[in-house]
């Protein structure tokens, strides 16, 4: 018989696993990242875009970015065209 998970203690707020957040990104007039959050980047892995949901109102145009920072750390960023902002995300 499994036990009673109703209480109060079982209850968890949803939210979106993975939602991208606000970065601060410095990046070339190209528009390729040179610094993440204050941290320089030592090595651009891989670069992609997604374009999607053109046909809604609520359309998505990112350019993605996988990073290796100088301080070791693995980044993922894109740049949001539509809203012009950049975000980070987990790979």
């Amino acid at each position: 018989m499994v036990a009673d998970s109703g209480g109060s203690g079982a209850v968890r707020a949803a939210g979106r696993v993975n939602a991208p957040r606000p970065a601060l990104v410095e990046a070339s007039p190209v528009g390729v990242p040179r610094r993440v959050n204050r941290i320089g980047v030592a090595c651009l892995r891989e670069e992609w875009r997604v374009v999607d949901r053109w046909w809604t109102e609520a359309p998505v145009d990112r350019r993605y970015f996988d990073l290796v920072l100088e301080s070791g750390e693995h980044a993922c960023v894109f740049r949001d065209e539509e809203a012009g902002c950049w975000f980070s995300q987990r790979a």
